[in-house]
């Protein structure tokens, strides 16, 4: 009967989890439905006509903004964080490991805020040196600089997610490959890295979905222009900066909210998208490894 119970609960609370985002999906979109009842979904996304008092709503510069942001900070911190976590698992000393994984941690804690005044202190400024020596001057506030500051978030987080990942394989599997022979990277390369990969896959798509939510401090870095930036060192304009910029000044006018609203489902769609994109690849590899 116990077994029963629990059982229950413990569908019942997944199946909530589960639900919560459809709920909030329905509701967005039932937000959304002045804007979207007046023109058509494909005219809001393709266009990047950005002119609201106009009631010209063109998302796709924000779009295109989003995920040039978020592939740029992937691009950083995906091979620091594996390369980090595989040092830390396999090559350090365990009193070396145990003083850096706390670290991890408070860094993964510090708020967004901070990153984002990190951010304009340093970033900025390094990334406008360094297009002036590329030839293409620019403010600092750009693709780079909100790529930077988003991988420096989320390094610790990934860098903790795939350390465990690594902790767990189990150490007869790995005395076994280094007792015939294998060296340390063959180790690392046939027996861990291929034993973790789905879980390096599903930390890499929590990690990129953390970025792609991540407002304050894209807020701070990105320079926030409504365009489709042409090089890295152009001004960006992310989803998630336009709702925080906007929604409070323009509560009033119901298209304009509508349109925030829109906004914010998108963002939620991207994030699932990208959470099962991520996933699925790593789920054959997991199929074949088993």
């Amino acid at each position: 009967m116990k077994d029963k119970l629990a059982a229950r609960a413990v569908r019942l609370c997944a199946v909530g989890t589960c639900s919560l985002a459809v709920v909030i999906m329905i509701v967005l979109a039932a937000k959304s439905w002045p804007l979207l009842s007046s023109v058509r979904l494909l005219d809001l996304v393709v266009s990047d006509e950005w002119r609201p008092l106009a009631g010209r709503f063109g998302f796709r510069a924000f779009i295109i903004g989003t995920l040039l942001v978020t592939a740029g900070a992937g691009a950083i911190a995906v091979p620091i964080s594996v390369l980090c976590a595989l040092y830390l698992a396999e090559y350090c000393s365990p009193r070396f490991r145990a003083a850096v994984a706390p670290v991890m941690d408070l860094m993964a804690a510090i708020p967004s805020v901070v990153y984002g005044m990190w951010g304009i202190l340093a970033v900025v400024p390094a990334v406008r040196f360094i297009a002036r020596l590329c030839g293409s001057p620019s403010s600092g506030y750009s693709v780079l600089a909100a790529s930077c500051v988003l991988a420096v978030m989320i390094i610790p987080y990934m860098a903790h997610l795939c350390l465990e990942l690594f902790m767990g394989v189990p150490r007869g599997m790995i005395e076994a490959s280094l007792s015939l022979g294998a060296g340390r990277w063959r180790t690392v390369k046939h027996v861990i890295l291929r034993r973790t990969l789905p879980g390096i896959g599903a930390a890499v798509g929590l990690a990129l979905c953390r970025a792609l939510g991540e407002t304050m401090a894209v807020l701070m870095v990105a320079g926030n222009v409504p365009m489709i930036p042409a090089s890295l060192f152009d001004p960006v304009y992310p989803l998630p900066a336009l709702i925080a910029n906007s929604y409070g000044e323009m509560m009033s006018v119901r298209k304009y909210e509508a349109a925030l609203m829109f906004a914010a489902l998108l963002l939620l769609a991207l994030m699932l998208s990208l959470s099962l994109a991520s996933r699925r690849p790593f789920l054959r590899i997991e199929r074949s490894v088993d």
